[in-house]
């Protein structure tokens, strides 16, 4: 397929024009680059097989994915950053995986910190990223996102770094951000046509840390 390897642990398949990902990518890989290809689809583990990957950074970047589902994404114990970047996403799906034999559900993707999805279709925060348990740094910027509701960072107890510039959003819920603690880089919502009051989102985020970027929007 034309893809380049560095050792054992990165392969880089950017601009050698492939459909989907290799299922024969070496279990070895740590780092993967797909980017600047024609991957219309990307599909975890199906639950059929028992093998892990060790990949622990996925690059998916300007590709024509249109959707996507990380739900079944059971065979990627330990990936800390996903670039989707630069697709045409209309809708991300995260729930739950399925129950295996025992009764037991997986943690859904458990090690990921990153997931950036800027430059794609979005019309909504994707719902469910409080199954990402160990999730620090989001990425949303340049989509169609129109609000942010109440229940949009529900559980996402980890997130320090949230960027929302160049979407659509006109509404937040006074409370979007209230439960997370550990917020501490930047809310960039630059760029966007705010209607809540900048007084009202302030006090609610109540983080004295917090740089809150806020240029652009239309009070």
């Amino acid at each position: 397929c034309g893809c380049r390897w560095d050792g054992d642990f990165s392969v880089n398949c950017s601009f050698t024009g492939v459909s989907a990902v290799p299922e024969d990518l070496s279990q070895t890989a740590i780092t993967a680059d797909f980017s600047y290809n024609n991957i219309t689809t990307f599909m975890c583990s199906d639950g059929r097989s028992s093998k892990d990957w060790m990949l622990k950074h996925l690059n998916l970047s300007n590709n024509l994915i249109s959707e996507l589902s990380l739900t079944t994404c059971r065979n990627l114990p330990i990936l800390e950053t996903l670039n989707l970047n630069g697709n045409a996403i209309q809708a991300l799906t995260l729930d739950l995986p399925t129950p295996q034999k025992d009764g037991k559900g997986d943690r859904l993707l458990p090690a990921l910190k990153v997931l950036s999805v800027e430059r794609n279709h979005l019309s909504r925060v994707p719902r469910g990223l409080g199954l990402l348990q160990s999730l620090q740094t989001l990425r949303l910027s340049s989509n169609g996102i129109r609000q942010v509701g109440l229940s949009d960072f529900q559980n996402c107890s980890q997130l320090k770094d949230i960027g929302l510039q160049n979407n659509k959003i006109t509404e937040i819920h006074p409370d979007a951000f209230r439960e997370l603690n550990k917020l501490q880089v930047v809310v960039d919502l630059r760029e966007n046509a705010l209607a809540t009051p900048l007084p009202q989102l302030l006090i609610s985020l109540n983080f004295f840390r917090l740089e809150v970027g806020l240029s652009d929007d239309a009070w």
